[in-house]
C-alpha cells in the first residue's frame, strides 16, 4: 500500500496521539507533518497566520521573536519554532535576513542592486515586483504584482496557491505584453525571481536586472506600501472566502488604485494619469553608503513631499509615510 494511502489514515483530531498513529501506519512523523504543512492548515494556525499578517503589515521589521511576544500579549501561546514555521509558510521575514519568500536557490545567479541613489524621473524607467501572502476564510494564496516606480501604477498581478515560479513569469509576461518594457527591473533575491526562466525573459528583452540587498526593506519600499494599502483598504475589510471572490475583489481594487484613488505622493493625482502624461511622479532610494563618512544620508524622497529626517536604514514602510503608496 502506498505511503499516501497510509498517511490518509492519520487524523489530527483523533483520540489516539498523532505520534502513535504514525507508528501504527508505518509513516515517519516528519513525512506526515511535512505533508500537512503544504496542505490545509489547522484552524488555530490559520488564526495565528491572520494575526501575524496584520501585524507584519503594520510593522514589517518584526521577526519571529517579536511575533512570539505579540501573540503572547493577545493570549496565544506559540513557541518561536512554530512562529518561524508559519512565517516561512506565509513568506514573511523581518528586516534582518531570515527565511522568507526571498530565499534564493544556491545555483541561481543573484544580481547587484542598481537603484541606490537613482532618481526615477519618467514612466517605465524602473519596474519592481514582490510577493505577499493573503489569507482566505479557509486557506490562503500568494499574490505577485509589478509596479512602475515613477507613477506607482500596478502593471500586472497574479495569484497562486504555491510559491512556484510560473505565476511570477506569467505576471511578467503579461506586463511586458501590455506596457512595453522598463530600463531596470527590481526584485528581491527569491528563487522565483532568480530562476533562469524569469531572468532569461528580462535579459532577452534587454532589461537591466536589479536585486534587493538581503534584509533591506527600503530597497523595495514602493511595493511594500502597495501591500499595506491593499490589505488595510480592501483585504482586511472584506475577508474574502474563496479564490474566485478574491480574484474579483483584487481586479476591482487595482482598477480603483490605478484609476480613482488619489495618491498624496503624486500630488493627489492617480497612477494612471501620471503614467500617461509623465508628470507629477518620481521616486528615489537614498545612497546610504556613497556619502562622506559620518555624513547623515538623505531621507527617501517622493514627489510633492518635503524630505524628512529618518532614523537610518532600518526603518519600515510604516514610518516612511503610508499615504505615499
Amino acid at each position: 500500500m502506498s505511503s499516501e494511502a497510509r498517511i490518509g489514515w492519520i487524523e489530527r483530531e483523533a483520540e489516539l496521539a498523532v505520534v502513535r498513529q504514525c507508528e501504527l501506519a508505518g509513516v515517519a512523523r516528519a513525512t506526515f507533518y511535512g505533508r500537512g504543512a503544504s496542505g490545509e492548515q489547522s484552524e488555530e494556525d490559520l488564526l495565528l497566520c491572520r494575526l501575524m499578517d496584520e501585524e507584519y503589515t503594520r510593522r514589517p521589521f518584526y521577526g519571529s521573536r517579536r511575533m512570539v511576544v505579540f501573540l503572547g500579549r493577545l493570549g496565544y501561546v506559540a513557541n518561536r519554532k512554530r512562529v518561524q514555521r508559519l512565517m516561512r509558510h506565509m513568506g514573511l521575514a523581518g528586516m534582518a535576513p531570515g527565511p522568507s519568500t526571498s530565499v534564493g536557490h544556491p545555483e541561481q545567479a543573484v544580481y547587484p542592486y542598481l537603484l541606490r541613489g537613482v532618481e526615477a524621473s519618467r514612466p517605465d524607467q524602473v519596474w519592481s515586483t514582490d510577493i505577499t501572502y493573503i489569507q482566505l476564510l479557509r486557506g490562503f494564496v500568494y499574490l505577485v504584482a509589478i509596479i512602475d516606480w515613477y507613477s506607482r501604477r500596478v502593471l500586472g498581478w497574479r495569484i497562486s496557491n504555491s510559491l512556484d515560479t510560473s505565476f511570477c513569469v506569467d505576471c511578467l509576461e503579461d506586463a511586458l505584453a501590455l506596457h512595453g518594457k522598463p530600463e531596470i527591473f527590481n526584485s528581491d533575491q527569491g528563487s522565483q525571481f532568480t530562476s533562469a526562466t524569469f531572468t532569461g525573459m528580462l535579459k532577452g528583452a534587454g532589461i537591466a536586472i536589479s536585486m534587493d540587498g538581503r534584509g533591506r526593506a527600503l530597497d523595495n519600499i514602493f511595493v511594500e506600501r502597495l501591500w499595506r494599502s491593499l490589505k488595510h483598504e480592501d483585504v482586511y475589510l472584506k475577508g474574502y472566502g474563496t479564490v474566485a471572490e478574491l480574484t474579483h475583489g483584487l481586479a476591482e481594487y487595482f482598477a480603483f488604485y490605478n484609476g480613482e484613488r488619489p495618491h498624496q505622493s503624486l500630488g493627489y493625482r492617480t497612477p494612471n494619469a501620471v503614467y500617461a502624461d509623465g508628470n507629477g511622479g518620481g521616486a528615489s532610494i537614498p545612497d546610504h553608503f556613497g556619502g562622506t563618512r559620518g555624513e547623515r544620508p538623505p531621507p527617501l524622497r517622493c514627489a510633492g513631499r518635503s524630505p524628512r529626517v529618518t532614523t537610518g536604514q532600518r526603518c519600515s514602510a510604516a514610518t516612511e509615510g503610508i499615504d505615499a503608496a
